[in-house]
């Protein structure tokens, strides 16, 4: 397998790090966002979204962070980070929805500002941050994992990348307990591998 990502897009990091977590064999390919690569006719072959993560297994070709969370999951039979269970599958997804929904457009968005120079409302899409990971906070009251049950699933995986690298996109997460405790839980997973950090935001500070 090659994963075609780039070291800052918590996207690429949210896929490499569920391959990393299961052992995945895979070859990393740079995507060189700041000289355009992700808009050339041959990468645009792969995503005509121009977006990285893109995954290639032999023939089979899968964009989107989340897609590949999933790919990963069934191909390499890993019932134990995908639930098999009718209700356990919608339980990932609900948090694969808000990982492509409130995350990107809140701590996500927030970090683009920083980071990237995005031209987003910073007070609007920080204001968007916090709400977010109140809900992830008390969801994860007496429960080690967003989705219940004795080990993680990808649907951690999905929301780690952006909330761990939040304060960069100068949201504190402060009071927010569980939630850091979720993230330390995660970083101490066999398999993690760091999400580059950038010294910007409040992170600059720390």
């Amino acid at each position: 397998m090659k994963l075609y990502y780039h070291p800052l897009s918590g996207h690429a990091h949210r896929a490499l790090l569920f391959l990393s977590l299961i052992g995945a064999p895979v070859e990393l390919v740079h995507v060189d966002l700041a000289a355009g690569a992700h808009k050339r006719p041959e990468f645009l072959a792969l995503n005509r979204f121009g977006q990285v993560p893109v995954l290639v297994d032999g023939d089979v070709v899968i964009a989107d962070s989340n897609a590949i969370l999933v790919y990963a999951a069934r191909k390499l039979g890993r019932s134990d980070w995908l639930p098999e269970t009718p209700a356990g599958q919608a339980a990932v997804q609900r948090w694969l929805s808000v990982a492509a929904g409130q995350i990107a457009f809140g701590p996500a968005a927030a970090r683009l500002i920083t980071v990237f120079g995005a031209r987003y409302n910073a007070e609007e899409v920080i204001a968007r941050a916090h709400a977010v990971l109140a809900v992830i906070e008390a969801e994860l009251e007496g429960r080690d994992w967003i989705v219940a049950g004795a080990t993680p699933t990808i649907a951690d995986v999905a929301l780690y990348s952006y909330v761990a690298r939040a304060p960069e996109g100068n949201v504190d997460l402060a009071a927010y307990p569980r939630v850091r405790e979720w993230l330390a839980r995660i970083e101490a997973l066999p398999g993690f591998v760091d999400f580059q950090r950038t010294p910007v935001g409040l992170a600059a500070a720390a």
